[in-house]
């Protein structure tokens, strides 16, 4: 099976390795019929500690690698404009 990958926004690059993304997910109510969104924190792996608050990531899924840690981050993505 192929390991998923989500595009998100880092909130947060304080801890040492890690840092915070938050993935935004739009689907529509089932009952109402209006769009939601909705938003979820990972704790997503980064090495070299090259990404700041701010940046647009892909994040992958990988084995555990601390409590909270289960996945490591790809690659940067380019704004568009």
């Amino acid at each position: 099976m192929p390991k998923r990958t989500l595009q998100g926004v880092v909130v947060s690059d304080k801890q040492d390795k890690t840092i915070v993304v938050r993935v935004d997910r739009r689907f529509t109510h089932p009952i109402y019929k209006k769009t939601i969104r909705r938003s979820k924190n990972y704790h997503a792996h980064d090495e070299n500690n090259q990404f700041k608050a701010g940046d647009v990531v892909r994040i992958e899924e990988s084995k555990p690698l601390s409590k909270l840690k289960r996945w490591t981050v790809v690659q940067a993505e380019t704004k568009t404009a």
